[in-house]
């Protein structure tokens, strides 16, 4: 895993530090926009130092005081525009119920994809969720030893399939790597990030930012139930234009896998995971709700993206890739 490429003044200034050795020196701010490309890429850059960490890069620099003292500057400017573009509130039954609405005729991007989507947007939209499948479950990990009990135990269920039940390759992660596999793209650990537009990789930034600070357990318990609700019937929307696409089995394997998977652990998160939680912290329960409502904000601005590029005739990516590793992408041609 190679360093991004910078995207504006404050990721160059990330970038440079960490090509170098971590030597106690201040690290200056540069004002960015909280859902620009240039903020964006640095904050990810700077969470990934807590994954896989990066190829020539010092490790120690994952605690370096200078460091997290500029990227708690960059949280704050991330996590503040987040809370000002919801509506808050603590009416979680009524937030988590809106999830299970499906709106008649429907506009997102699996409906798109489904009906009309060519073979190039469907790669298009692999790339862009290649930032999150590459991770799956894991920003989700670092809740279980904030939560206690039911909570804990619920949560430590639905990380356990999300995790393949013990099998390698039935780890989520490796489904999805094993679906780029099967559409003819380059599956290695963020592959296309420097190709991925900023929407894509706020979600990703957002489920670290939660799940990085105990203060937000309640926010990351909020954005993991909603993913898990709102996956099912995207899934099987997905499983269709797959198939009108005559996509390879590999590609299709992941959202069945999906669709079966996360019918259970809606169930689960509800019932066990938040129930279990308010019931020991009920002050939670706001908390919750701005999990759940941010994931929906961001999930929408990414769709919107897709949709008006595509609409638009222009490639949703950075860059319009030429997808030369695989000439004959579809099943069976």
């Amino acid at each position: 895993m190679k360093l991004p490429s910078p995207r504006g003044p404050l990721s160059e200034h990330v970038v440079a530090a960490l090509s170098g050795e971590p030597d106690g020196r201040t690290l200056a701010f540069v004002a960015a926009a909280p859902y620009g490309e240039d903020l964006t890429i640095a904050l990810h850059t700077l969470y990934e130092l807590h994954y896989g960490g990066f190829d020539g890069v010092d490790p120690a620099w994952e605690w370096d005081p200078e460091l997290l003292r500029l990227r708690a500057r960059i949280e704050r400017i991330f996590l503040a525009r987040l809370r000002s573009d919801v509506d808050g509130g603590d009416d979680l039954d009524s937030t988590l119920d809106s999830l299970l609405v499906e709106h008649v005729p429907g506009s997102g991007v699996s409906h798109h994809l489904r009906d009309n989507g060519t073979w190039d947007q469907m790669r298009e939209f692999f790339a862009h969720r290649s930032v999150y499948h590459h991770k799956e479950a894991d920003p989700h990990a670092w809740v279980i030893p904030r939560l206690r009990g039911g909570a804990k135990a619920a949560l430590v269920a639905v990380e356990f399939d999300e995790y393949g039940g013990g099998h390698a390759a039935r780890m989520h992660s490796r489904l999805f790597a094993d679906l780029l596999d099967g559409a003819g793209m380059r599956s290695e650990y963020l592959h296309y990030l420097d190709d991925v537009p900023a929407p894509a990789i706020t979600i990703v930034n957002m489920m670290s930012l939660f799940g990085l600070h105990r203060s937000l357990r309640g926010a990351l318990v909020g954005h993991f139930a909603a993913a898990e609700i709102t996956t099912g019937p995207s899934a099987h929307r997905m499983t269709q234009a797959l198939a009108r696409l005559n996509a390879d089995p590999r590609c299709v394997e992941f959202y069945t896998e999906h669709i079966e998977a996360d019918a259970v652990h809606e169930q689960i998160l509800r019932r066990d995971v938040i129930g279990s939680l308010l019931e020991q912290e009920p002050s939670l329960k706001a908390d919750v709700v701005f999990g759940v409502q941010a994931t929906e904000l961001l999930e929408a601005r990414l769709a919107a993206h897709l949709l008006s590029s595509w609409a638009a005739g222009e490639t949703s990516l950075r860059t319009r890739l030429r997808w030369q590793e695989s000439p004959i992408p579809v099943h069976g041609a």
